[in-house]
């Protein structure tokens, strides 16, 4: 009866300890850092308020996706949990939290910058 209440013991206790959002569950282009997504060079990651979750599409192309570059997808990555994959105008693989497209803000100029945070009210830092 001992054994059983310990082990039932470690089992919450390690229960408590896992993080509501597990780092396997993240393609290997993502990773988080301070409490919001980062490309793996720890560049901050973004929505924009414009796209539609779940739409698989992005709104921001041309210029905005130059000043607001996507997260592309790389050869033979594949969507996992709250991940997805869009395709984007022209063709190419984007990646996509919850049904909103991710992107990098040009301006950020090293790893853990946030600088594009509520940019415009419409740019917010990605967060899990």
């Amino acid at each position: 009866m001992r054994r059983a209440a310990t082990t039932l013991a470690f089992a919450l206790l390690g229960a408590l300890a896992t993080p509501a959002f597990a780092a396997d569950a993240m393609p290997p282009s993502v990773k988080m850092l301070d409490g919001v997504l980062t490309g793996t060079d720890g560049m901050t990651l973004y929505t924009f308020d414009k796209d539609s979750a779940g739409s698989g599409k992005s709104m921001c192309n041309d210029t905005c996706a130059t000043n607001w570059p996507p997260l592309m997808v790389k050869e033979g990555e594949t969507a996992t949990g709250d991940f997805s994959i869009i395709t984007r105008d022209d063709g190419k693989k984007q990646w996509a939290h919850k049904g909103k497209p991710l992107y990098f803000w040009a301006k950020d100029g090293k790893p853990g910058d946030k600088t594009g945070d509520n940019f415009n009210n419409v740019w917010h830092a990605a967060k899990p």
